[in-house]
């Protein structure tokens, strides 16, 4: 016996017009479909138009009536909802009421709860006075912060500038884990890193929107944060974003994510660079390699808490970076 009809909303990628049509099988909806917009029906296929997954005929019984489907032509896909909303936040630039009731419209109408979080969160992050700077201007968002901080950027490179010297005093504790032969050359590379660190202000402009410099900036002008993705992939799968910078929530929020190290602090970077100078040989351990995996965005990646991954990275360092040939200067013993 034939299987009952029910009813789906189709659209092609990108494009905001729905179409419905009701089917009782995948084929059916697939041929439909097909004829409603003009596509060729060999090689086409139907996904989610929430995460992009790929129908099967199995899969299609279990999809409840009025599912949003998006219809590919062969060699296209569709990396899911985030990809509309993706587009939406490259657009931003900064807070405006327009954007702000657009937003909300649309959260009115919306069901499904990965796209109703994240327009949640797009309104509370564009719900304040992203653009002031000052206290005078905000001081809504200096609530709870001592008040030296007399600006925003001041108190976001203090609390870039704390999260760096936290690591600095996690690679100087592991001192007492060193072989007792090996730690006065230990302690000359952590003053070597110590020094370095100070040059440059504990890398505090990574969090700050106003220093020139965008390549050492992990956000936009504007004070936007993305997530990196955990450590084994090149991207955030949910689209993370927070801009810490337009209200209090976001600032205390913003606490709660990572700078993670792809290739390990305490599993591998640190016990590394004990064994280096341990088993040196004569050899010139080479610090700054250890300096950019501790301390710089070469091996750190921003992460919301959802994407900061606990297991182990099972990644370690690069053997033939680990010593230099000696030099005049900077010379370890």
């Amino acid at each position: 016996m034939a299987a009952p009809l029910r009813p789906f909303r189709l659209r092609r990628p990108g494009s905001a017009q729905k179409f419905g049509a009701a089917a009782g099988s995948l084929r059916g909806l697939l041929r439909k479909g097909c004829r409603l917009l003009q596509l060729p029906l060999a090689g086409s296929r139907l996904c989610l138009y929430e995460d992009g997954t790929e129908l099967s005929e199995a899969f299609f019984r279990t999809l409840p009536p009025q599912t949003e489907l998006v219809l590919l032509r062969p060699g296209e896909s569709w990396p899911g909802c985030c990809g509309d909303l993706e587009r939406f936040l490259a657009a931003l630039c900064c807070r405006t009421d327009a954007v702000l009731e657009a937003a909300r419209r649309l959260l009115e109408d919306e069901r499904a709860p990965r796209r109703q979080r994240l327009l949640a969160d797009l309104i509370h992050n564009l719900s304040g006075d992203g653009a002031a700077e000052r206290r005078d201007e905000d001081g809504k968002w200096f609530e709870g912060l001592e008040s030296r901080f007399k600006n925003k950027s001041s108190y976001m490179r203090y609390s870039c500038e704390s999260r760096i010297r936290s690591y600095m005093k996690e690679v100087s504790n592991f001192i007492s884990n060193v072989h007792p032969t090996a730690r006065d050359a230990y302690k000359r590379i952590l003053d070597l890193m110590s020094d370095k660190l100070k040059s440059v202000k504990y890398n505090g402009s990574y969090f700050d929107r106003t220093e020139e410099e965008a390549a050492m900036r992990l956000c936009t002008k504007e004070g936007w944060f993305s997530c990196q993705g955990p450590f084994d992939r090149d991207d955030c799968p949910c689209k993370h974003s927070i801009n810490p910078y337009t209200n209090r929530e976001s600032r205390i929020l913003f606490s709660t994510w990572n700078l993670d190290h792809i290739i390990e602090k305490k599993r591998s970077v640190v016990p590394e660079l004990a064994e280096a100078v341990k088993t040196r040989d004569g050899r010139e351990v080479n610090w700054e390699y250890f300096y950019q995996l501790l301390f710089t965005v070469h091996n750190l990646k921003l992460v919301h808490i959802a994407c900061h991954k606990k297991t182990n990275h099972n990644l370690s360092c690069d053997k033939t970076k680990i010593y230099r040939k000696r030099k005049q200067t900077h010379e370890i013993a």
